[in-house]
């Protein structure tokens, strides 16, 4: 073999001249020289097997490298694009040594990828390039589309993005490629943008898709070539420059001029071709009625402005920026507003937009409140440029600082992040920076500046806590604790904080003191409890001795200075439970902390409102168990002290009211009572009876005072009862005494049942004691259900009200339950109005059907019957109550009952014939409680709880015929939209036993009473019909086509290329709003509130949480809706 080793020469002439020197008488030394000739042989040989081995593998390398060199080499463009990308730039390369030997060939494998990227397999041969017409080609194209044969690369999303990422880099290093030749000569790009026009401007979607990738990512690799070339002419030009600055003409010099007239040329080829793109492709595609191509339009419009000034940044292009904030798609708003963003983060481009923003500012401004949250938030950042340049007058921003109590975290943080910037550090602002010099960055100014925009909303604390929890991690001096005590301590009349900026610097304080150590100062979307971190939690550890620290020795001054101030002193005595008390017997501050919990003693006397008695309790209850050693026995002694000062308070009252007295030192020691039993109990035994005593012998005291009362000795019996199932062994005689406090309590509560309050029907604050009485009267029979004890040796516990108290308890919570909702703003300061309200009374009666407390058949019905005539928040509530009640088993005959009722009740009306339109009002809300009770039955839930829809749907038809056919119209109003709900087979079963019980009845003796029998037949064989249709229409059945109808296309002839002239809208920077959508925002019922917030939100938060979700929830329905349409705006057929 050629390439096989030969054993080494050296060594074979080494042993024929050792023999040849050998005599016979050396045979030892012969002998020896044979065995080394031999190990000679032996290692020769091993070093030749070794050779040949690596010679082998060698071969095998260069093999297997020549073999994968060939076969990328015959890859298509198309399967290098759909691979990984690696190979791309060699493929290019090759294509272009290609090119440049045989152009036509080149040009048709690339046209050939082209189309294949479209997902059509055609191959346009090289001999018919030139002679080919662009058009036929697409018409070809277009009907192989229509047949099918089009390859869809979106199956995978994410092979699909490779796809895409890896096409434009093919184009990308195609132009680089080019762009010393080819790119140029006029015949290959030009005849590549011909087709990617015209493919762009097709009906099938893929080809749209692909053609507009390409053409939009030709525009960006032209420019970076343009720029290229510009640097080029800059150079050039200045040399040119120097040049003719030596006054000496000569080859240099026409050198340069040529090379710079050559450079220019090029320029303005590139620009011509990005017009040609611009104009045939962009300005057809941004209104595409795909929003996918519609947000890639406008995001490559957003880079070539900002990439290439010289050319797109001016009004002719700016504009569709513009008209795309009007986009009825989220995601294309959003590229146009990040576009934007970017625009103006550039100073030297501010000059040029300056025509733009004059325009389109005001819906800058309105996208801050976009249906969308991620479009809002980017709008927020946009706004935030315009005010760094100062193009936003500040009289135009009321409406954006309305965001600050809105709902989404993510809206008010954003928010929160501009008026910072803007109103407090004051960063877009130059001379008032200047004109505060070095102060305008220190604590207090800050904190002057931020109370400045609190008193906006001084009227609602709840309100103020969104404020502060928008701004609170961007603005560093509200975790300036000392600086804050400091303000509110200062004693110069100059400097002094008026009454309204201490209120709301006190809030501040403790809300950024809650802040500071991971709690929530404003209700979370989701109501679930915060999860953080171990650093996190150091943090707040951090704050908490930093907050303890900074209040140690100031904190009895701030009592002091402000205990008597009703509305200052609740959030300053709670801040204590955010402190760490251990620090007090660390730092020796012992007579600081007694002092301070003998101040909040003394506040706790010193005032009867809700909210400050509910603090110094809690306060005093933190300090009880959370100190240490002394200091804790001491406030113990505290708790003990003032429960008997509490007990003796309240009998001097008792005593006063029973001698005739004033009945206020009763009102405001029996409120203090009921703060203290909320969270601890407080031995009333030996005024138990002196309260039921005032109660059945003072009738006309006042209402307020009569519902203290009963809520004093419910939680009395309550603590009593929570003794009693604690304790081991329980006596007779404390069983009988808790059984005769409950009968005297319930005697007192069912004497309203049996003398109705006169309750006012326009306003909720004269009704509190039959709210009260609502709540309690549940509450008492839920704890001592009889359900709940019976069996056990607590039975005499057990209690269950008759049917007759239960029927006038539900008369006192309807007439309830319709009282009016319009007094909002007068009662949103009115104490425990989430106590008494009609959520509080459904809630009470939600509670006895839940628990079984009651006979669920009578009262179940009669409030799932009512539901049509509640607002948003009781109507969620009932919708909690059925799902529980699913749950526990089979409920149809609890919704088919509340149905009969809410029937019976239209029956009644109508039969009195007074007034059509309560009739026809009565009427729609039996159906409507039809829709909202069948739309529980929706996916999953049509096959779990299909026999339950079938017992519903047969009960509802046997109430039907009961009396027919004067309740035959309950068919068409309630059981059909049962119906529906069930599968083809059985709406047929369903349709044949309807036809059987008329079969011996003449029904044409009353046509217009049997009217709704038929009416109720037709409607089942047309869902029969659909449903079967649907069901064999899954094979080969084409679906109709939602939306706008198909335009007729007439792709004959040869006007798909066919430049069309821009419309008139087109070409004015201010002509395109008459047709922009605009997002609708209308009042409609809201499903998505959590129950949470329903039950414990304040009257005027709850009103405006509920009036922006409402809003939201509309446009989101409207633009769910508007997403399956085609708008006038939006041009190109659909796929």
């Amino acid at each position: 073999m050629e390439d096989e080793p030969v054993v080494p020469e050296p060594a074979a002439r080494r042993s024929k001249r050792a023999r040849a020197t050998v005599r016979t008488a050396d045979f030892t030394r012969t002998d020896k020289i044979e065995d080394e000739l031999e190990e000679e042989r032996e290692e020769s040989s091993d070093e030749f097997q070794e050779s040949r081995r690596k010679i082998k593998r060698n071969k095998a390398t260069e093999g297997a490298s020549t073999s994968a060199a060939a076969r990328k080499a015959n890859l298509s463009f198309i399967e290098v694009i759909k691979g990984d990308g690696k190979d791309i730039p060699d493929v290019v390369k090759r294509w272009v040594e290609q090119y440049e030997r045989n152009q036509k060939s080149a040009i048709s494998g690339l046209l050939s990828m082209l189309f294949e990227a479209c997902g059509a397999k055609y191959r346009l041969h090289e001999e018919d390039i030139d002679e080919t017409d662009v058009d036929d080609v697409v018409v070809a194209l277009v009907n192989m589309a229509r047949r099918g044969e089009v390859e869809d690369y979106q199956s995978s999303k994410r092979d699909f993005k490779n796809f895409k990422d890896n096409l434009v880099y093919f184009w990308d290093n195609l132009v680089s490629e080019c762009q010393n030749g080819p790119l140029f000569d006029q015949s290959l790009f030009d005849k590549c943008l011909d087709y990617i026009i015209a493919l762009s401007c097709t009906p099938p979607r893929c080809y749209r898709q692909i053609a507009s990738l390409m053409g939009l990512q030709l525009v960006t690799s032209f420019i970076n070539v343009a720029k290229l070339l510009g640097s080029q002419r800059e150079t050039t030009q200045r040399q040119l420059n120097a040049e003719k600055k030596k006054k000496i003409e000569g080859p240099r010099v026409e050198s340069l001029t040529k090379r710079l007239s050559m450079t220019h040329e090029k320029i303005t080829t590139m620009e011509e071709m990005m017009r040609k793109i611009f104009t045939g492709l962009f300005v057809h595609r941004y209104r595409d009625i795909d929003p996918d191509i519609r947000v890639s339009c406008i995001e490559s419009l957003g880079v070539w402005v900002l990439s290439y000034p010289s050319l797109f940044l001016q009004d002719l292009y700016l504009k569709y920026l513009g008209w795309t904030l009007n986009d009825k798609s989220a995601g294309v708003r959003k590229a146009s507003v990040l576009a934007l963003q970017n625009l103006y983060e550039v100073d030297d481009n501010v000059p040029s937009l300056n025509l733009f923003t004059e325009r389109f500012y005001p819906r800058m401004l309105e996208l801050a409140d976009d249906i969308d949250i991620s479009v809002s938030v980017c709008a927020i950042g946009l706004v935030k440029q315009l005010l760094r340049h100062q193009l936003v007058p500040d009289e135009e921003l009321g409406s954006l600082y309305d965001l600050l109590i809105d709902d989404p975290p993510d809206v008010r943080r954003a928010i929160g992040a501009l008026v910072y910037d803007h109103l407090i550090a004051q960063k877009f602002n130059d001379s008032q920076s200047r004109s505060t010099g070095g102060d305008s960055d220190s604590s207090e100014v800050h904190i002057s500046r931020m109370l400045q925009i609190l008193k906006e909303f001084s009227a609602d604390p709840i309100l103020s806590s969104y404020v502060i929890d928008d701004v609170w991690d961007y603005m560093a001096a509200m975790k300036d604790w000392k600086c804050i005590i400091r303000m509110l301590l200062e004693d110069n009349p100059s400097a002094e904080l008026d009454d309204a900026d201490a209120t709301n610097l006190i809030r501040l304080l403790f809300a950024s003191v809650r802040k500071a150590v991971g709690e929530r100062i404003v209700p979370a979307t989701d109501n679930r409890n915060p999860h953080h971190t171990k650093g996190q939690k150091d943090i707040f550890e951090h704050h908490k001795r930093d907050i303890t620290v900074a209040m140690m020795k100031t904190y009895p001054q701030l009592l002091r200075k402000f205990i008597s101030d009703k509305g200052k002193v609740a959030p300053l005595v709670e801040t204590i439970v955010y402190m760490n008390l251990e620090l007090y017997s660390l730092k020796r501050q012992e007579q600081n902390f007694k002092a301070t919990l003998k101040l909040m003693r003394e506040a706790f006397f010193k005032h009867g409102e809700k909210d400050a008695l509910r603090s110094c309790v809690k306060a005093i209850k933190f300090c009880a168990t959370e100190s240490q050693g002394e200091l804790q026995d001491f406030a113990q002694n505290q708790v003990k002290e003032l429960e008997d000062e509490l007990i003796g308070k309240l009998k001097s009252a008792v005593e006063d009211v029973v001698n005739g007295g004033d009945e206020y030192s009763l009102l405001v020691n029996l409120k203090r009572s009921y703060e203290f039993q909320l969270s601890d109990k407080v031995p009333l035994e030996s005024l138990y009876q002196d309260l039921v005593h005032i109660l059945q012998s003072f009738k006309n005291i006042d209402d307020e005072v009569v519902s203290f009362l009963l809520l004093n000795m419910f939680l009395h019996v309550s603590w009593c009862l929570h003794s009693v199932l604690s304790s081991e062994t329980v006596s007779e005689a404390a069983l009988s005494s808790l059984v005769e406090k409950r009968d005297a309590l319930l005697e007192q509560l069912e004497y309203f049942l049996h003398n109705p309050l006169k309750l006012n029907s326009d306003d909720r604050c004269k009704n509190q004691l039959a709210y009260r009485v609502c709540g309690i009267l549940a509450d008492i029979w839920c704890l001592f259900r009889r359900t709940k004890f019976a069996s056990t040796k607590l039975e005499i516990l057990g209690y269950r009200p008759d049917e007759s108290t239960v029927d006038k308890y539900w008369k006192m919570c309807e007439q309830l339950l319709n009282v009016s909702d319009d007094a909002e703003d007068e009662e949103e300061n009115r104490e425990y109005v989430e106590e008494t309200n009609a959520d509080a009374v459904m809630f009470a009666l939600s509670k006895l059907v839940a628990t079984d407390t009651v006979l669920k058949d009578y009262l179940a019905p009669e409030i799932i019957s009512h539901v049509e005539k509640y607002g948003r928040s009781v109507g969620e509530i009932v919708k909690h109550l059925l799902t529980a009640l699913k749950k526990k088993g089979d409920i149809s005959n609890i919704i088919v009952e509340a149905l009969k009722r809410a029937y019976q009740r239209y029956l009644v009306i109508t039969s009195s014939g007074n007034d059509e339109s309560l009739s026809s009002k009565s009427f729609q809300e039996c159906k409507d409680l039809a829709v909202r009770l069948s739309g529980s039955y929706v996916g999953v839930a049509r096959n779990k709880y299909k026999a339950e829809i079938l017992s519903i749907v047969r009960e509802g038809i046997n109430y039907a015929f009961s009396h027919a056919p004067k309740q035959l119209s309950f068919l068409d109003s309630v059981v059909l939209h049962f119906v529906s709900k069930l599968p083809a087979n059985d709406i047929l079963d369903i349709m044949r036993g309807v036809e059987r019980r008329t079969e011996n009845v003449k029904t044409d003796e009353d046509p217009s009473g049997w009217r709704a029998y038929y009416t109720f037949l037709d409607t089942l064989r047309e869902k029969y019909l659909k449903n079967e249709g649907v069901k064999d229409g899954k094979e080969g059945t084409s679906v109709r086509r939602r939306g706008r109808p198909r335009k007729k296309q007439n792709l004959q002839g040869k006007r798909l290329f066919d430049e069309q002239s821009s419309s008139e809208e087109e070409d004015s920077i201010s002509g395109s709003d008459q047709d922009a959508g605009v997002e609708e925002k209308q009042d409609d019922d809201e499903e998505d509130a959590p129950l949470i917030r329903s039950l414990r939100a304040s009257s005027k938060l709850r009103s405006i949480r509920v009036s922006k979700e409402e809003n939201r929830d509309q446009t989101r329905t409207v633009d769910r809706a508007t997403e399956e349409l085609a708008t006038p705006k939006t041009s190109g057929a659909s796929s």
